[in-house]
């Protein structure tokens, strides 16, 4: 049986805002805690294990400074006090039709960091910004 790898670089982030290409997407992790426990009546001397709280990393999203786009700003700046407004996020995998092959979808995420560019006269490249994004858990879907 053949097997089809997916290319990693055809990929769109629905996450409110009006420009959804990225360059990077990183953090889509999911970790089960294991949790240790010996009752006092086991008859083995060692801990029995026992799937525990999910943990979620953040979302860190990269992209080229577009002159006027503002958005990632007016949405960092939503945090006043114990508040910020919350998204739900779609990062798509897409085949060669831009179909979606992979969805993940982060519930209730919000901006906790903004990252501006290196600035460097004796470089070239395009100016990056970074968003980190936390949430409240990621569902992944295959089609």
């Amino acid at each position: 049986m053949a097997h089809n790898a997916i290319n990693r670089y055809h990929f769109s982030v629905q996450w409110g805002g009006t420009r959804i290409g990225f360059t990077e997407v990183s953090g889509l992790d999911i970790e089960i805690e294991a949790v240790s426990f010996r009752d006092g009546a086991d008859t083995e001397n060692s801990f029995r294990k026992i799937p525990g709280l999910r943990k979620f990393t953040d979302i860190t999203l990269k992209r080229g400074i577009v002159k006027g786009d503002n958005e990632l700003f007016e949405w960092l700046n939503t945090e006043k006090i114990g508040t910020v407004e919350r998204r739900d996020v779609t990062i798509s995998l897409l085949d060669e039709s831009h179909a979606p092959i992979v969805v993940w979808r982060l519930k209730n995420a919000f901006p906790v960091k903004y990252q501006g560019p290196v600035l460097n006269a004796d470089d070239s490249c395009v100016a990056m910004e970074t968003l980190v994004l936390t949430h409240e858990g990621i569902t992944v879907e295959k089609t």
